[in-house]
């Protein structure tokens, strides 16, 4: 359904501008991404699902790789930015990890549809390569508060960290496959119950 029309939008379009902005377009062509694959999505195809001619769609954005790069980057700039907070680089190494295990559902629920995409690029282009190393390096850093937390005692050592750090973020990355705002879940019910079930089975009694 196209947005409401807003005083002066039809002279926008009569200029041969879009009826979007370029926040709403970013949001559809992810969302088209999702449902359709980015591979298999043309400029075509996302102009035609806007109702855009091709030319009012570069008028926001030079290319299709843009369009994923800024949904990419707008989900890994949240995550990384978790790792930035205070509360991620001061204090035990138990509580910065279970601050950071909560923050990124939060982050995941905040930014769904552009989380979803992230998990599901596969390196075929330079900025999904890109995207997919920073993911990487996102991953080494909570291994590495891991790593901290078994020196402190507060981590059962008999696991590997790196290990750790896969499985507890598939079961956070597997929100993206059921989650939906619209049943009324609490966000963070659910980062208090994921919390529980990541860390209780690492916990040293």
């Amino acid at each position: 359904m196209a947005p409401t029309s807003a005083p002066g939008d039809d002279a926008t379009r009569r200029r041969g501008r879009p009826g979007y902005d370029r926040q709403q377009i970013l949001d559809l062509a992810v969302q088209l991404f999702i449902t359709q694959g980015y591979d298999a999505t043309s400029v075509a195809d996302l102009a035609a699902r806007f109702g855009l001619t091709k030319s009012a769609l570069y008028h926001h954005f030079r290319s299709k790789e843009e369009l994923l790069g800024v949904a990419l980057d707008q989900a890994l700039g949240a995550l990384e930015g978790v790792l930035d907070e205070p509360a991620a680089t001061t204090g035990t190494a138990a509580d910065r990890l279970a601050f950071v295990i909560r923050s990124a559902v939060e982050v995941l629920i905040a930014h769904l549809p552009a989380v979803t995409l992230l998990l599901r690029v596969h390196g075929n282009s330079d900025v999904e390569r890109d995207a997919l190393a920073r993911r990487r390096s996102f991953d080494q850093r909570v291994a590495g508060l891991t790593r901290e937390a078994q020196a402190e005692g507060a981590i059962r050592p008999d696991v590997d960290a790196a290990v750790a750090t896969r499985l507890i973020f598939g079961m956070v990355n597997s929100i993206t496959e059921w989650y939906r705002p619209e049943r009324g879940a609490d966000p963070g019910v659910l980062a208090d119950d994921v919390l529980r079930i990541a860390l209780d089975g690492l916990r040293v009694p």
